[in-house]
């Protein structure tokens, strides 16, 4: 047996037969003894992350909001949250100050927990700001100290018509993969079947991150991460941000939308072309359009771009492991530098071989990042002498979500977007804001084609909404480069190979780019 993980860390046939182990033997998830999950729960790097947070926290949360069939039952609902929380520990987690606690399962009732609200013939309107009101009561009730993590409110419709269906989670329990296992759940224990087990607590997973955070092979990441903080970030806007000030409340919203024609390729064919992932094309472009807006503002002539990315933090660094069905905040965030060199604007937006150049060094600059950033966070948080050396944030960040499809108006799915966006913030108003310009971008496969979908939000008193509008066309315009330049636009070879694509030998990317010349392009790596 060889598992995935394996061929691409071992890419010779001797390195892989000596890892290679007869069927029945080799690394599997080391079984729990039963209540490991419970007690004494060691700090993540997020949850420290979430601790330096300035402001009111208790409402810090994510939820969902889904269509159901009528007649869901308030006490068949209580039974299905019941099942959840004693089922998934982290739904059961107490915060004392700096401690954190799973409790025994039982130990959180669901009964008051569950609302049922009588939406019954409300015109649109109407349902939408009753869903505003409690789903900012249900934010409010949360009380990680009490261990109150979750509320459930049903949006009752009636016998004749689908209704609604809120579950409001505090975000220390909660992150993007979990409702991908939480939302199942609910609906599997609602029509009365059993869960599937966790093969891995979320306590045992904490535990592990704790002893990872001073291995040698996790500290000597140490010089990497300094360099990254040493790059120079100048003050974009009118003041350094100051989260006592800038909170979320003062924050302003801008969300732009890239048409199908341009998005398909985008993410399709440019990435093919420079074999590479779409992180690298969207981060390519950003690092552009931030470069040439801050240096026609005055603010830097440097290329460098200073960006902290958010991955799912459920990376395979520790044997044994399996996170495929817990629940909890994984979430990492660690910061990156990309330069993509000087390119003229007419080049970007006119796709010229300068643009193809920059993805490349882009691509590079990424896959210089080990395990997908994990280790700056253990280091940062968990690891105090590496700590006091990684001190400082980026002013952007930049997070790329993903495909999802668009959803269907089918009981047990996601609820229609103008439903869903009444639910308003997920956080109080009062806490502060963590980076000045924040991009989440996300793509909606939709009938006529994906479209990219990117929110910036921003530290309302520091920038104008022009100068934000400015910096978001700049990209997209970036964006729409890259595009032009597989397309054809651009004079001479486009895409290929990067030094990362052949780790079997030494090259430098000036000698793979001689050798496709030689080759008229006509190559591909067996």
């Amino acid at each position: 047996v060889i598992t995935p993980r394996e061929v691409f860390q071992h890419q010779t046939v001797e390195e892989l037969a000596a890892t290679a182990k007869p069927v029945g033997e080799g690394e599997q998830t080391e079984a729990e003894a039963p209540g490991a999950g419970i007690g004494r729960v060691p700090a993540t790097p997020i949850m420290r992350w979430f601790q330096e947070l300035h402001g009111p926290v208790d409402g810090y949360s994510q939820r969902m909001l889904l269509q159901v069939p009528p007649d869901l039952g308030t006490e068949r609902l209580t039974a299905a949250l019941q099942t959840l929380l004693d089922h998934h520990d982290m739904l059961r987690l107490r915060v004392n100050g700096a401690e954190f606690e799973v409790a025994e399962p039982g130990a959180v009732d669901a009964a008051p927990l569950v609302r049922r609200v009588d939406v019954a013939g409300l015109a649109a309107a109407d349902l939408r700001a009753v869903l505003a009101a409690e789903a900012e009561a249900a934010r409010r009730a949360l009380d990680p100290a009490a261990g109150t993590m979750a509320r459930l409110v049903w949006f009752d419709a009636g016998p004749a018509a689908s209704g609604r269906l809120l579950l409001t989670v505090h975000h220390l329990a909660v992150d993007g993969v979990s409702w991908r296992i939480l939302l199942p759940d609910l609906v599997t224990a609602w029509a009365g079947g059993g869960l599937d087990p966790v093969p891995t607590s979320f306590r045992r997973w904490a535990q592990r991150l704790a002893a990872e955070a001073s291995d040698p092979a996790r500290t000597a990441e140490l010089p990497l991460w300094e360099d990254v903080l040493a790059t120079p970030d100048p003050v974009l806007g009118a003041r350094p941000l100051d989260p006592a000030a800038d909170t979320f409340g003062t924050a302003r919203h801008l969300t732009l939308d890239l048409p199908a024609d341009v998005t398909g390729p985008l993410l399709t064919d440019v990435p093919a072309a420079f074999h590479g992932r779409a992180n690298d094309v969207l981060l390519t472009g950003l690092a552009l359009a931030v470069a040439e807006w801050r240096r026609e503002r005055g603010a830097s002539e440097d290329t460098a771009v200073l960006i902290d990315l958010e991955g799912h933090g459920r990376e395979e660094i520790v044997p044994g492991v399996d996170l495929s069905r817990t629940a909890g905040w994984f979430t990492s965030i660690y910061p990156v530098r990309l330069d993509a060199g000087l390119v003229e604007p007419a080049d970007v937006r006119e796709g010229g071989q300068a643009v193809g150049t920059a993805l490349k060094r882009v691509k590079e600059q990424l896959r210089e990042i080990p395990d997908n950033g994990i280790g700056y966070g253990l280091l940062r948080h968990l690891n105090p002498a590496a700590g006091e050396r990684l001190r400082g944030r980026p002013q952007i960040a930049f997070n790329y979500l993903g495909r999802s499809a668009a959803p269907e108006a089918t009981d047990w799915g996601p609820a229609g977007q103008a439903d869903g966006d009444a639910l308003g913030a997920g956080q109080d108003a009062a806490l502060g804001l963590v980076h000045a310009i924040e991009v989440n971008a996300h793509t909606r496969e939709l009938p006529g084609g994906p479209e990219l979908s990117a929110t910036w939000t921003w530290a309302g008193d520091l920038f104008d909404g022009d100068a934000i509008e400015d910096l978001a066309g700049r990209w997209y315009a970036a964006l729409r480069g890259l595009v032009a330049h597989v397309a054809g636009a651009a004079e001479g070879p486009v895409g290929g190979f990067t030094p990362s694509d052949l780790s079997l030998v030494d090259v430098s990317q000036d000698e793979i780019d001689e050798l496709a010349a030689e080759l008229d392009g006509e190559w591909e790596l067996e």
